[in-house]
């Protein structure tokens, strides 16, 4: 158990100190922000596209950090022969590829969480044809997340310490830090009530989300312990397509043998992709989510499962 958290805590350590970790975060929790400024004239139902949107954002830029992360992870490895070292230590390939996958879980979660938070504020920003830009929360969201950068700059100036990997923590501190002012304050400055405005519904909607995500991410694993990024990130989005076209694809064939072969295995991330039950004050129940908890566990079963098979006889340089 010892070894399976260290090489856990290790790939986690490694995927926060990627660039690309920290740019894609950057970008999608301040794209999410930016979405709720934008005037849609949409005839009362901007904030309902504000957050159809922010959702949007956040399973894109989890589909990239799933595949990226989980060829950084893994497909490098064995590249660059750290595989081999780790490998020729009392440690086997199952739980090599369970703690690799483990550290992608949580790098994923982490992402998921600021996404998240920037989602719930960016519902609480959101406003029709009648209201007007939340510059205030502007000030403050983007303030600090400067802020952040600036004290990654100043470990690694002073401190010699990793910029990327600082950074992102001191940036997930900023955002946090930053939603908690924003919503005690109003878009004129007063003092209010604590979570004013805040669409709570989008939180069952953002745990589903990080269920596809983590789904995308087994098969991202198993796809990187025979191929490079590129190839990767080709069938992760071939499979992310065919899943959301799986009830029209094999749903109506699900009678027959094949068809219902196909739509078992292909995932549906539909039953995930629950922006549309937000509807007209609706909600989405807590029964539905963990429901959902036992498809990923089945799905995950049998990615990893697939991926230990293809890892198994992997000669490694």
């Amino acid at each position: 158990m010892r070894q399976l958290l260290t090489i856990a805590t290790n790939a986690f350590m490694e995927l926060v100190r990627q660039p690309i970790y920290l740019l894609l975060m950057t970008a999608s929790a301040s794209f999410t922000i930016f979405l709720s400024c934008i005037y849609y004239f949409g005839f009362g139902d901007d904030p309902k596209l504000v957050k159809d949107s922010v959702l949007a954002v956040m399973l894109l830029s989890g589909l990239f950090a799933a595949v990226l992360s989980a060829s950084a992870s893994v497909a490098h490895e064995i590249r660059s022969g750290t595989a081999l070292a780790v490998l020729s230590k009392p440690v086997g390939r199952a739980r090599f590829l369970i703690g690799k996958y483990m550290g992608l879980a949580a790098a994923l979660a982490l992402l998921t969480l600021v996404n998240g938070l920037c989602s719930l504020l960016a519902s609480r920003m959101a406003f029709d044809a009648y209201g007007d830009v939340d510059r205030l929360a502007l000030k403050i969201f983007f303030g600090l997340l400067v802020l952040g950068y600036l004290l990654g700059g100043f470990t690694n100036y002073f401190l010699r310490r990793p910029f990327v990997a600082d950074t992102v923590f001191f940036a997930v501190g900023m955002i946090v830090f930053a939603f908690l002012i924003i919503n005690c304050l109003s878009k004129d400055g007063s003092f209010q009530k604590f979570g004013t405005g805040l669409d709570l519904r989008l939180i069952p909607a953002v745990i589903l989300i990080l269920f596809a995500l983590w789904i995308l991410a087994a098969v991202a694993l198993a796809c990187s312990t025979r191929l490079e990024m590129i190839p990767t990130l080709a069938i992760c989005s071939g499979i992310f397509l065919l899943g959301l076209m799986s009830d029209y694809l094999f749903g109506r064939k699900a009678d027959t043998w094949w068809g219902s072969l196909l739509y078992t295995v292909t995932p549906n991330w539909q039953l995930f992709w629950l922006a549309d039950a937000l509807e007209n004050g609706k909600t989405i129940p807590i029964a539905y989510v963990g429901r959902a908890v036992g498809y990923v566990v089945a799905y995950l079963g049998a990615s990893l499962a697939l991926a230990l098979l293809l890892f198994e006889d992997r000669e490694l340089h």
